[in-house]
């Protein structure tokens, strides 16, 4: 079948996060693609609807069955139905196992630069931020494992949060580096949150580790946090899963999640779910290559019209990451210059933590053509930004 991934699809009027900007403005910021999604997932959605009654919903065995069938065949790992908790989003099941898993005024790690909101859900709940920033040689990130034990050793860091992949980096963590990670965590007591939403959007031919998949130690100190919100483009719709092998750690977290009331289901979620893990397969294939397609396309685009910015090697997310430094270290300063001379709205690094004031953040999901308008402003924007 033929995906018309090349579709300009006006969201303007909608309501949407993303699209709620002036009218000459071009978003190119949240994690949020600009494509229909696949249409045996809109198909679902317009059975539900056409019938009419939308009361509360319960949780059926296709819902696990999905999600266990899917990460057994695409991601070789096998997930119990009973360790599969459905909840209405990764943020609010880590902001609530944040609360659950840890006291006030403990110390949560984060490996920086990474997802803003992994801040929120620390800050909001009273407990304090780690940062125990990555590695970066210039070219890619890495992990310093000497800086993680440290951190890792602390008495008051209980609980770590991990993306993978990562996300801005476009990291993709191998499992020998997993388990090394497990290791140490079990070493000090500390507990894993592995958010894993970006996992099916890897590049064609690679793919991603679960975190819970690389060792038995890894299974039983984690708690993962999955999707199909990411891959298949409806975060609107407010369905995630939580995987937890170990059984207390798993009472512990359905105990949080129930409490916080945000393991219910609206009358969508399991529908979409469902219809994107049985029927979505070749949708997200032929996705995957055309994200591949931009990312090359922008960065053969950046390294020929713009030098003065690397691009970060990134093996999964349709995110860039842009190593700013030769132009400015406060890309806040630049983003906005940007927006302002241009209205390309990017994401300006700082908010990821970290050296992230020398980045900024490219969202390339989007039909080309809308791509190369994009980086047009972005060429035109650094041009007048240097010229100033």
């Amino acid at each position: 079948m033929k995906y018309d991934f090349d579709k300009l699809v006006d969201r303007r009027g909608t309501n949407s996060m993303k699209w709620n900007v002036q009218e000459n403005e071009l978003p190119m910021w949240v994690a949020d693609m600009d494509f229909e999604t696949a249409l045996e997932i809109r198909e679902a959605l317009q059975a539900r609807v056409a019938h009419g009654v939308f009361g509360y919903t319960d949780i059926p065995d296709e819902w696990a069955d999905a999600y266990r069938n899917w990460w057994n065949d695409r991601h070789q790992l096998q997930m119990e139905k009973e360790a599969l908790i459905f909840c209405t989003g990764v943020v609010p099941a880590m902001s609530s196992i944040v609360r659950k898993i840890t006291t006030p005024a403990e110390k949560v790690l984060i490996q920086t630069p990474v997802y803003n909101i992994f801040f929120n859900s620390i800050i909001n709940n009273g407990r304090q931020v780690l940062q125990s920033p990555l590695a970066y040689d210039g070219t890619e990130y890495s992990i310093d494992f000497e800086q993680l034990e440290r951190d890792l050793s602390d008495p008051q860091t209980s609980l770590m949060i991990l993306c993978n992949p990562h996300n801005p980096v476009g990291k993709l963590w191998d499992r020998e580096t997993l388990a090394r990670i497990g290791e140490l965590c079990k070493k000090y007591h500390v507990t894993v949150l592995s958010d894993e939403i970006h996992c099916d959007l890897t590049a064609p031919g690679k793919g991603y580790i679960p975190f819970a998949a690389a060792s038995e130690t890894c299974r039983e100190i984690s708690i993962t946090c999955i999707a199909p919100t990411k891959a298949f483009n409806i975060a609107g719709l407010q369905t995630s899963a939580v995987y937890v092998w170990d059984e207390n750690l798993r009472h512990k977290v359905w105990r949080g999640l129930n409490t916080d009331e945000v393991a219910e289901p609206n009358a969508f979620a399991i529908d979409a779910a469902v219809a994107a893990f049985e029927k979505g397969g070749p949708w997200l294939d032929a996705l995957r290559d055309y994200l591949q397609s931009n990312k090359d396309i922008a960065r053969a685009y950046i390294e020929e019209k713009l030098p003065e910015i690397h691009v970060v090697l990134s093996d999964a997310t349709y995110l860039l990451w842009l190593d700013c430094r030769k132009i400015t270290n406060d890309t806040g300063e630049l983003a906005a210059f940007i927006r302002e001379k241009t209205g390309l709205f990017l994401s300006a690094g700082s908010q990821y933590g970290a050296d992230g004031n020398l980045f900024l953040r490219l969202n390339t999901a989007c039909p080309k053509e809308r791509l190369q308008d994009g980086l047009k402003r972005l060429e035109t924007g650094v041009r007048m930004y240097l010229e100033k």
